[in-house]
């Protein structure tokens, strides 16, 4: 039976998107639904477009009371019951109260070779650091940030010319190759780590 997987999302959802695309065949899993914090997140209708259900969960009304809020997302993804949870470019940090009820069933993808680089400006970082290279990395969620489990890393080669920019964008194609290859072996029950070079 396939696992049923809950794609969050704040932006445009091009790692959503091909983690869609990949759930097909003899993939062991099957998108459930995606959400959003925001309600125009382009990802919504790259979702609606393929016939995946969406939910949207606004963060202002509660004000920064951060447990609510997590409570009405927990209250939308119920009816749709799923077994796995991927973080996508969701812009919202999550609590302990949220996050262990999902312990080892909770992905994110984190533009840096964690442990270095928690957090955001991670490209800049990097670069203002010297590092010879960079990547990104799919973890296990816990309530520290960027924390947990790593299931997968993907290398890139920092150049002499690279900006932030430059650098984001050779990234996120590795992200884009990562994601759906940790899911993939993590829905089948396999957690061993995959890096790409």
């Amino acid at each position: 039976m396939s696992k049923r997987v809950a794609i969050f999302i704040s932006g445009g959802g091009s790692n959503m998107l091909k983690l869609l695309e990949s759930m097909t065949g003899d993939h062991p899993a099957r998108p459930c639904v995606v959400l959003s914090n925001d309600p125009m997140a382009r990802g919504l209708e790259l979702a609606e477009a393929r016939g995946v259900p969406t939910e949207v969960v606004r963060h202002e009304p509660f004000k920064g009371d951060r447990v609510a809020f997590e409570h009405a997302i927990s209250g939308a993804i119920a009816p749709h019951a799923p077994d796995i949870i991927c973080l996508a470019g969701f812009m919202r940090k999550l609590t302990e109260s949220f996050v262990d009820p999902w312990r080892g069933r909770m992905l994110n993808i984190h533009p840096s070779l964690l442990p270095k680089y928690r957090g955001l400006n991670t490209h800049a970082r990097a670069l203002a650091a010297g590092d010879p290279v960079h990547g990104c990395t799919v973890h296990q969620v816990t309530p520290q940030l960027d924390d947990g489990p790593i299931l997968g890393q993907a290398q890139v080669p920092v150049l002499a010319e690279d900006t932030a920019d430059s650098l984001a964008a050779r990234v996120l194609a590795q992200e884009h190759l990562l994601y759906p290859a940790v899911l993939r072996r993590f829905a089948a029950g396999d957690h061993r780590p995959i890096l790409l070079r």
